[in-house]
């Protein structure tokens, strides 16, 4: 890729990031949007953190994992636990965290 290509690669994506941020900013008054599409807006949080743990927790190397015996698991398991225990977002980081950590020093996972 020459310097050139690479600008206008730049900018073009600057371009796009800006337009699509700014969309719902740039007329003067608020754009209506269906009842439907409100409702689905409420799911697309949750929607996103589930497309970025589950691959993580579920895979490994473009493949799912194939035994048991992988650290992840037991440590989902804990945190989900936990979280459902005590309703604390800190604490389950940590707590899936230990596991893991314990798993994988402990016994090799």
């Amino acid at each position: 890729m020459t310097t050139w290509e690479a600008a206008l690669t730049i900018v073009g994506m600057a371009v796009i990031t800006i337009v699509t941020r700014a969309f719902f900013m740039i007329p003067e008054r608020e754009v209506p949007l269906p009842a439907w599409l409100k409702q689905g807006l409420r799911y697309a949080p949750l929607a996103a953190l589930v497309a970025v743990v589950a691959p993580e927790v579920l895979m490994t190397q473009g493949h799912l994992i194939h035994t048991l015996r992988d650290a992840r698991l037991p440590a989902v398991a804990a945190s989900t636990a936990y979280f459902f225990w005590r309703r604390d977002i800190l604490g389950t980081i940590l707590t899936g965290t230990a596991v893991m950590l314990v798993l994988r020093l402990s016994f090799g996972w």
